[in-house]
């Protein structure tokens, strides 16, 4: 999300950076590069006019002019309105109330609302270590119950039994009743969406709302309909009490206007961002992170967050002590850390974090290419004896051959993944030997991609 935003203002900022002072001539010119990046990453006009108006009196201000790195003093102005038209800070859901806490969720459909259901049950569950119980009221949808029944396995939910003979309201009263049995912290509702906004879908939405009184009416939406995300968002916010919204496929959107403009139009803050099938795939929205996200500067704690949750800290501790102690670096470690990057959303969601990246190198590592080339090389070691794993020297020519004849690759493609296996080996010796980082680190320079430095 945000790569075009974020390549154009970075352009329009670093301009700025190199200038010794400030006038309202090139503070002007600026702007309009500014408003021209927000148009186009389709935020809505009422957010962009209010935006560049907050952004233009406070560079005009004393504190940016008299500045003396004006330029910088700037991109803190940037970054404070981007943070200010978000939401200023995280607003978690409230848990705070006496169980079965009942969570709504409401939008349009294929949104990836059911999808959404089982990802918060996942996040509830493993994050904030709540039992949790699922239950469909669409009754409309061919195999949504189903759907939601599969996901709640999945994830590891308790799921109410319902089918489409009965009335969505009947089935939210009897699923907190059921709630209230089993001793679940919280209830999550799924319900029916439509193609458009109509009024028997606001009607059923309201009765249900009226008879299981939600803590959480959560509003999912498609961030990839841009700056419409958000008149749809304001539309139910008109017919139902929503406490906030959750932002899905956020992965395919490249604009990320949706983001900027829910909050400045409907009021409600933006409490998740989905990004992909996987149950797993939704994070916290952190407006500071995400303005930092924007401007080029990455978004570290997110990061370090994401390693605590994902990280099989046991195999991490493992392998540093084995890389301290001068032990070979083996396959099966290799294997360990393509795991590892794989359930932290893979190389582009990581770099994405990483400050001072530049959105090109992140774009480039979200490829589906790099994806598929990371599973070959795990199929080709999955495809190596534990003998070969632990010493890839012992792989000759025809252990080659039949390596690769089981892992459905080329010869080319495992002799590729022994000569990377070979380098990162290298490079784990180097670490571990003494004044390793410093000297690891020198050997790397001048062998980096643009834009990464240390």
């Amino acid at each position: 999300m945000f790569e075009n935003l974020t390549d154009r203002l970075s352009r329009t900022l670093q301009n700025l950076r190199g200038q010794g002072r400030l006038s309202e001539t090139n503070i002007r010119e600026s702007l309009r590069e500014v408003r021209m990046a927000l148009l186009e990453a389709d935020v809505a006009l009422p957010v962009v006019k209010d935006f560049i108006e907050a952004v233009r009196v406070k560079a005009m201000g004393q504190e940016v002019i008299a500045s003396l790195s004006p330029g910088q003093a700037l991109i803190k102005v940037v970054n404070d309105e981007l943070v200010s038209i978000m939401g200023e800070a995280h607003d978690k859901l409230d848990l705070q109330r006496k169980p079965p806490v009942i969570v709504l969720m409401a939008g349009l459909q294929g949104a990836g609302k059911t999808t959404t259901v089982a990802k918060l049950a996942r996040r509830l569950s493993e994050v904030d270590k709540k039992s949790v119980m699922v239950a469909s009221a669409d009754v409309y949808r061919p195999a949504a119950i189903d759907q939601l029944k599969t996901l709640a396995a999945e994830v590891g939910a308790d799921f109410f039994p319902s089918d489409n003979q009965q009335k969505p309201v009947a089935i939210a009263r009897d699923a907190v009743a059921a709630a209230r049995r089993s001793g679940a912290d919280i209830l999550i509702l799924d319900t029916a969406g439509r193609l458009a906004i109509d009024q028997q879908m606001m009607d059923e939405i309201r009765a249900i709302h009226d008879e299981v009184n939600p803590a959480e009416t959560l509003f999912v939406v498609d961030s990839m309909t841009g700056q419409d995300a958000a008149a749809t968002a304001k539309a139910f916010n008109d017919a139902l009490p929503l406490s906030g919204v959750v932002l899905t496929k956020t992965d395919g959107d490249a604009r990320g206007g949706a983001a900027l403009s829910v909050r400045h139009i409907t009021g409600k803050p933006i409490k998740f961002i989905g990004s992909g099938e996987k149950t797993d795939a939704l994070e916290a929205f952190h407006p500071d992170r995400i303005a930092s996200r924007i401007l080029g500067m990455g978004d570290i704690l997110s990061l370090v967050e994401q390693a605590q949750e994902k990280v099989d800290h046991d195999k991490a501790e493992k392998l540093a002590r084995k890389v301290k102690r001068g032990k070979g670096f083996d396959l099966e470690d290799l294997r360990d850390q393509f795991t590892q990057m794989e359930n932290m959303g893979g190389l582009g969601s990581l770099i994405d974090k990483l400050p001072g990246m530049g959105s090109g190198v992140a774009q480039a590592m979200q490829n589906p290419a790099h994806a598929r080339q990371m599973k070959s090389m795990v199929a080709i070691i999955d495809s190596m004896t534990p003998l070969e794993r632990r010493k890839p020297e012992v792989i000759n020519g025809s252990r080659k051959r039949r390596v690769a004849q089981g892992s459905g690759t080329q010869i080319q493609d495992v002799n590729r993944l022994l000569k990377q296996h070979k380098q990162m080996q290298r490079m784990m010796k180097k670490m571990g030997s003494k004044g390793g980082m410093a000297n690891m680190m020198r050997g790397m320079k001048g062998k980096l991609p643009p834009g990464m430095s240390f």
